[in-house]
């Protein structure tokens, strides 16, 4: 359901004061994008991002015209690309509406359309050769693919002043929350997230059950094959 305009222009007012420590780029379209269309549980109302494209396409021009720089800090650095790999992909989505799937387009992940000066990015750009490159794990749960499976929408902007506390939120959430891994004393089914990045949980000597068993309320001491969910594709709507 989409919050009323009046809402809106409540939570703006009072957003503005925790954006003003952002970083060196206005997250804030974004930001108005999710309230407006994002449940708290991750739903998405792509009809009603539709309406609001304006919004969307705003914040990508401010976007395009102020890229990472070498001063940028790494939290400034990866709210500017988390936050642009989730809006790249509800694009792609509403730009196709009504589909069911986002693997109903032709190849989602390498379409690319958002510019930086000379350069395009795809998906799979800003995943593979930038995020996973900061070798941080925890990014990949807070990056969306407009799917089921994937990893919750936060109805928030990320920004320079809660990206660290929501990339420890964030995780813990995923991993206990039983839609996408079921973690007891008598079963085990992860999500597909731990089998295709495995390697990038192998953090200070550690490996995939370490980094499950910091955030799980229930720990493991091993994971076989069968062990992992079958992935829903399906829009997160």
């Amino acid at each position: 359901m989409r919050v009323s305009k009046l809402t809106l222009v409540l939570l703006t007012v009072l957003y503005t004061l925790n954006f003003r420590g952002q970083g060196k780029v206005d997250h804030m379209a974004w930001d108005q994008v999710l309230i407006l269309n994002v449940t708290e549980q991750g739903k998405v109302n792509y009809k009603g991002v539709i309406q609001d494209s304006p919004l969307l396409y705003k914040y990508f021009t401010a976007m395009s015209e102020n890229p990472p720089k070498d001063n940028w800090s790494k939290e400034e650095v990866l709210a500017y690309w988390i936050n642009l790999y989730n809006a790249i992909a509800i694009k792609l989505v509403i730009d196709n509406y009504p589909i069911k799937s986002i693997r109903e387009l032709q190849e989602p992940w390498n379409q690319r359309f958002f510019k930086i000066e000379d350069k395009k990015y795809s998906l799979d750009d800003i995943e593979h050769t930038i995020l996973r490159e900061m070798n941080d794990p925890r990014i990949h749960f807070l990056i969306n693919c407009a799917s089921a499976s994937s990893p919750i929408l936060w109805n928030r902007a990320y920004t320079a002043t809660n990206i660290n506390k929501a990339l420890d939120e964030r995780t813990k959430a995923f991993i206990n929350n039983s839609k996408f891994n079921v973690i007891s004393k008598t079963e085990l089914k992860l999500s597909k997230v731990f089998e295709w990045y495995e390697k990038d949980f192998k953090v200070r000597g550690g490996n995939v059950v370490d980094f499950i068993n910091t955030y799980s309320n229930v720990k493991i001491s091993k994971i076989g094959k069968d062990n992992y969910k079958e992935y829903d594709w399906n829009l997160n709507y």
